[in-house]
C-alpha cells in the first residue's frame, strides 16, 4: 500500500474506510442500523491528514505498514493499560508464558504515568532475589529512559538473553534516591504451588501466579498435607501475595476447592459472549476447617478475585494489605496476520456483586508493613520456678526438646509477620470452635 503526492489524504481516507468495510462487515452487520453508519467522517479525514504529514515532513522515511502498526498500538494503549497490540514475536511470548517457563527476569509489570511499573515479582527468579519490589516504579533499563516506551518495549529489553545483565533504576517508595539494581536473565520457570506444613494440623499453600494446571497442583499440594498431618487439616493460611493473577481458569479452580456451593465469580461486557458466570461444585477439601488468605498491594486480578469469592462467601478470612485493584478481563484475539490483539472486552464481579476495578479487596483484617527482629538476648535471664532451689519436679515424665528443624521452622514463620499473625488467628479460631 503507497500514498504519494496531494493526493494522499483522499486516496488514505477512502483506503481506510475500505478496510473497515471490509474487514469489519461481518461485525457491523451484527449492530443496529445506527451504528453501522455512525462513521467519523472529520476524525477519519485527519488521521488521513496526519498519515500524510508524517509520510511528507518527518526527518527520516517511515513505511506505510509501521506507521499503521503504530496508529493500531496507540488506539489500544489509549483504552487502557491492559489492552494492547501483540506482534508475531510478543504473541509468541504470551502463549510461552501461561505454560510457565519463559526468559527473562521474573516479574509481573504494567505502565503508570509513562514508567515500568512493577506489580509483583515472581518467587524464586532473579528479580525476586534481587530484591525488586511490588510497588517499585523502573524509570531505566540500563542507560535508557522508560518515558516514552511503550510496555511492549520494556518487556522485550527485559527478556534478553539468558546469563546476561540488565541494570534497572527504580524509585521506590519511601527510598531517599532512585536505586540501582543488577540483574542476570535467565529462563525462568515458575512453579505456581508451593506447599509445607507449618504446625500439627496447620498447613500452608503459596500460589505464585495462576496458570492452567494451578487448580490440579494445588488440590495434590493439599492432599499431600492431609497424608503428612495423617488426618483432615485443622486450618490452611493461602498465600496469595505478590501474586500478579494470570489464568482465569486457574483462579475458578482454586476457589471451587473450598466452596460447595453458588456463585464463584461472574463477567460483564458489551457483548454477549463477554459474559460467563462461575459456580462452585460441591466439594470443599478441607471439610469446613477455617483458611486465612494472605494478600498484598501486589495481589492482584486472579488473586483477587479468589480472596473475593471466599470473602463473600463467609468462608475465609482476608488478612493484609489492600490488594491491587484490577478487576477487568482481556481476550486474545488472533489477527488475520501472525499477532493479535489484547483486548479488554469485560469486568469480572465477585459473588455479591463487587466490583474491585481500580478499588481492589479490603482485608477482614488490615495489617501493616512490619519487619520483626528478634531481640538479643540478655545476660540475665528471668528467675522461674525451675531455678529454685529444691523445687518440685513436673511428675508428668521426661521433658521433651523441639528439634532443630522445628526450631528452624518456627523461625521462619516468626520472621514473616503477616504468617504469623495468620497461624495464631487459625489456632484461635479452632480454641473457640471446641
Amino acid at each position: 500500500m503507497r500514498f504519494l503526492g496531494k493526493k494522499l489524504s483522499m486516496v488514505a481516507l477512502g483506503t481506510f474506510m475500505g478496510v473497515l468495510i471490509s474487514t469489519g462487515g461481518s461485525v457491523f452487520a451484527e449492530r443496529e442500523a445506527a451504528a453501522q453508519t455512525a462513521i467519523p467522517f472529520e476524525q477519519l479525514r485527519t488521521f488521513a491528514e496526519v498519515f500524510g504529514r508524517i509520510k511528507k515532513d518527518y526527518v527520516e522515511p517511515v513505511s506505510d505498514e509501521k506507521l499503521l502498526e503504530y496508529a493500531i498500538r496507540g488506539m489500544l494503549s489509549g483504552l487502557d493499560p491492559h489492552s494492547a497490540y501483540l506482534d508475531e514475536e510478543q504473541f509468541k511470548e504470551l502463549r510461552v508464558g501461561t505454560t510457565g517457563e519463559f526468559g527473562g527476569l521474573g516479574i509481573e509489570v504494567g505502565m503508570e504515568n509513562g514508567f515500568v511499573k512493577v506489580i509483583s515479582p515472581i518467587d524464586d527468579t532473579p528479580a525476586k532475589k534481587a530484591g525488586v519490589e511490588a510497588g517499585d516504579l523502573i524509570v531505566r533499563l540500563d542507560e535508557k529512559p522508560v518515558k516514552g516506551m511503550t510496555l511492549g518495549d520494556a518487556v522485550k529489553i527485559m527478556r534478553g538473553k539468558p546469563g546476561t545483565d540488565l541494570e534497572l533504576t527504580i524509585i521506590r517508595e519511601g527510598a531517599e534516591k532512585p536505586l540501582k539494581i543488577k540483574i542476570t536473565r535467565a529462563v525462568i520457570k515458575t512453579k505456581s504451588v508451593k506447599s509445607r506444613m507449618l504446625e500439627p494440623g496447620y498447613g500452608y499453600v503459596r500460589i505464585s501466579s495462576f496458570q492452567s494446571p494451578t487448580g490440579a497442583s494445588m488440590r495434590e499440594a493439599i492432599s499431600d498435607l492431609k497424608k503428612e498431618n495423617k488426618e483432615n487439616l485443622k486450618g490452611l493460611v493461602l498465600d496469595l501475595r505478590n501474586n500478579p493473577g494470570g489464568v482465569l481458569n486457574g483462579a475458578v479452580a482454586v476457589s471451587d476447592a473450598f466452596l460447595t456451593e453458588g456463585l464463584i465469580v461472574y463477567t460483564e461486557g458489551r457483548i454477549e459472549n463477554a459474559a460467563f458466570k462461575f459456580k462452585a461444585t460441591p466439594d470443599d477439601m478441607l471439610k469446613g476447617a477455617p483458611i486465612v488468605v494472605l494478600v498484598n498491594a501486589g495481589s492482584a486480578s486472579a488473586s483477587e478475585i479468589v480472596a473475593g469469592a471466599l470473602q463473600d462467601h463467609k468462608r475465609a478470612v482476608i488478612m493484609g494489605e489492600k490488594t491491587f485493584g484490577k478487576g477487568s478481563v482481556q481476550t486474545i484475539l488472533p489477527t488475520n496476520g501472525s499477532g493479535a490483539v489484547k483486548l479488554t472486552t469485560a469486568r469480572y464481579y465477585t459473588p455479591a456483586g463487587r466490583s474491585i476495578q481500580a478499588e481492589g479487596i479490603v482485608p477482614d483484617i488490615i495489617l501493616s508493613k512490619v519487619r520483626l527482629e528478634q531481640l538479643k538476648s540478655s545476660e540475665f535471664k528471668p528467675l522461674k520456678e525451675a531455678d529454685l532451689a529444691k523445687h518440685l519436679s513436673n511428675g508428668n515424665g521426661k521433658k521433651t526438646e523441639k528439634s532443630d528443624e522445628k526450631l528452624e521452622k518456627d523461625a521462619q514463620i516468626a520472621r514473616d509477620y503477616p504468617l504469623n499473625e495468620a497461624l495464631n488467628l487459625l489456632k484461635g479460631i479452632n480454641i473457640l470452635s471446641k
